[in-house]
């Protein structure tokens, strides 16, 4: 029931993205500034990739997707943990590890933490490092995320004053939820 918008949501500190039980309800990007240990950042969330789809929206917030995907310095891949990995996951997957850039697996619904802590070992296999638990809905695991984030920053600049340049993208399915 709750997804990259609620992640997105927790993460800002208040309600931007549209949180409902459709899947595809965010479909352009939104952006929101937010900060961890001091540094500054714009969270970009996502309609969502539907990798195989032909349909013209869901086609459509693939290309919001992939634009957001070039812009960030870190990505975050969504997953259901419930679900398990899917054929979509492994599609997604290897599209972001094309990109090169830093991607924190995040896998959502973990709300038993003991319990759905085996079950996370299937996304390995996704060979993009290290996936972490959380429940978004419950705001579990969430500061792990934060400090995986973090040191996937680019460095600081000591000449800026303003490190809000840094942007992360919230990828995944439209109907992780």
């Amino acid at each position: 029931m709750y997804g990259k918008s609620t992640f997105f949501n927790y993460l800002v500190g208040t309600r931007i993205s549209i949180v409902q039980d459709t899947p595809g309800v965010t479909r352009d990007r939104i952006y929101a500034e937010t900060n961890w240990r001091g540094r500054n950042f714009t969270l970009v969330d996502t309609g969502g990739i539907e990798p195989e789809s032909q349909d013209i929206i869901l086609s459509q917030m693939r290309e919001q997707a992939n634009l957001a995907i070039e812009m960030a310095d870190v990505i975050i891949f969504l997953t259901d943990i419930k679900q398990g990995v899917t054929a979509a996951d492994r599609d997604i997957a290897l599209m972001l590890k094309k990109s090169g850039k830093p991607i924190v697996l995040v896998c959502n619904k973990a709300d038993n933490y003991q319990k759905d802590r085996e079950e996370i070992y299937e996304f390995y296999n996704l060979g993009i490092g290290e996936p972490y638990p959380i429940s978004a809905s419950n705001a579990l695991g969430i500061g792990d995320v934060l400090d995986k984030i973090y040191e996937s920053f680019p460095e600081k600049d000591e000449n800026e004053e303003d490190d809000t340049k840094i942007k992360v993208a919230l990828i995944g399915k439209p109907n992780v939820r």
